[in-house]
């Protein structure tokens, strides 16, 4: 299995939009980032260009255009977020960082009640 590549917080932006929708070009990415950010397409197309080095995203030629899709799940690269976090933050420790998520939000009963169901499923095995 190949490793994952390291994604900045920027690249992930530029990832989550590709995730939605792929393939797209520089421009189509930069129209939905133009929504939040207030990058210039030069920095989108840098940060496309980092991804395709990463092997994060795959690219084909349109004409004139490139078109770029991830090469890596949303998922996938979620779970390396998580496991360097909790290995950063936490020194790998599992419990204190659940604790403090706890401890810091507003569950809703319905928040609480899913995660007793998660722990007893994971008790049970299943």
């Amino acid at each position: 299995m190949k490793p994952m590549p390291q994604i900045s917080e920027a690249e992930w932006l530029v990832m989550k939009v590709l995730w939605e929708h792929a393939p797209r070009t520089a421009n189509e990415v930069a129209e939905v980032l133009d929504a939040y950010t207030d990058w210039k397409p030069k920095t989108i197309k840098t940060l496309l260009s980092r991804l395709v080095q990463k092997k994060a995203l795959g690219f084909e030629r349109a004409g004139k255009a490139y078109l770029y899709r991830p090469l890596v799940s949303e998922e996938a690269c979620a779970r390396v977020r998580r496991r360097t976090l909790l290995r950063r933050v936490y020194d790998g420790a599992l419990t204190p960082m659940i604790a403090a998520f706890i401890e810091d939000e507003d569950l809703t009963a319905e928040d609480i009640a899913e995660l007793r169901k998660l722990l007893d499923r994971k008790e049970s095995g299943v």
